[in-house]
């Protein structure tokens, strides 16, 4: 499994882009939301990925945030659905919208996502209704941004490689944000005084 690209960006055409990862050009599906936050052609991009494996072809879907990722996933799991239709319900509406949308139980909203119909809308809210507590901690462990320009955003990544809770590094990173420094440094700062996981 692949779970993250970094690279440059080289095209963006949505629903599609291109990273080019040493010399590798990684083809890539996000969603509209992703779109948003991407930097210009040519910079420097990092997404977090999810690889479709299909009989007639390999699908790399692309996403800004852990919590986006995480709906993706959760919304492959509720029956009858694929990514296609995953992806539009994230391009139509963001990861809260989406979970204030589960708890209203309300089908006649997400009926208005091109492709998504009222008996489909309803499957989705029913069946997602026991995944929210897993999309919202998902949703609080996605407030560190991820592009590689980000100090913070590496700092997160290396600190869950050690073994913390992504909700836990988020904890720790939160009061240091804005305060500068290497990625080391934050590292530093945010480990001291906590406990290593076991």
């Amino acid at each position: 499994m692949i779970g993250f690209v970094r690279g440059k960006l080289v095209i963006k055409a949505p629903p599609h882009l291109t990273v080019d990862v040493g010399g590798v050009g990684y083809d890539i599906e996000a969603p509209m939301s992703t779109f948003y936050t991407l930097p210009a052609v040519g910079s420097e991009v990092r997404l977090l990925t999810h690889l479709v494996v299909r009989e007639d072809a390999h699908i790399l879907y692309g996403f800004g945030t852990q919590e986006e990722r995480a709906l993706f996933r959760n919304l492959l799991k509720v029956s009858q659905i694929g990514p296609k239709i995953a992806l539009a319900i994230l391009s139509g509406v963001s990861v809260d919208g989406f979970t204030n949308l589960v708890k209203l139980q309300d089908p006649a909203s997400l009926t208005k996502i091109p492709g998504v119909g009222r008996k489909t809308a309803e499957r989705v809210l029913m069946e997602m209704k026991d995944r929210l507590d897993k999309l919202e901690e998902a949703s609080v462990s996605g407030a560190m941004p991820m592009t590689p320009s980000s100090t913070e955003g590496e700092a997160w990544t290396a600190l869950v490689a050690l073994g913390y809770k992504p909700a836990e590094v988020t904890a720790m990173l939160k009061p240091l944000a804005g305060q500068g420094g290497s990625t080391e440094d934050l590292i530093r700062r945010a480990l001291q005084g906590t406990v290593r996981p076991q």
